[in-house]
């Protein structure tokens, strides 16, 4: 921040400082590195669901669908639904909950 003073009042006056160009160039690369983080996580993210997915998958044609009578797809399908769903909500709490623990003051 640049601190001006008037000399009519004698009251300091702040205003914002003017970034170089250096400075804007380095802010650019910093953003585009957050969101070049932002998209890998977001990519590593998407393949581990999928592979969440196929595991879930697996689980209920091998196990869940062995104890139903023939035909009940649609229950299978639920019970996968309803595990995805049990998850993913665990998953965001537990998330949550580190993200609190690290910064109690950002409720992002």
């Amino acid at each position: 921040m640049i601190q001006l003073y008037c000399m009519e009042e004698k009251k300091q006056k702040t205003f914002p400082a003017v970034k170089t160009d250096q400075q804007k160039e380095k802010s650019f690369h910093i953003e585009i590195i957050r969101q070049m983080l932002s998209l890998a996580t977001s990519g590593f993210g998407l393949v581990a669901a999928l592979a969440w997915n196929s595991v879930i998958q697996e689980f209920v044609n091998n196990y869940i669908k062995e104890l139903l009578p023939g035909g009940s797809g649609i229950l299978s399908l639920l019970v996968y639904a309803v595990m995805v769903t049990f998850l993913a909500v665990f998953v965001t709490y537990q998330l949550s909950k580190i993200l609190n623990r690290i910064s109690p003051t950002d409720k992002g």
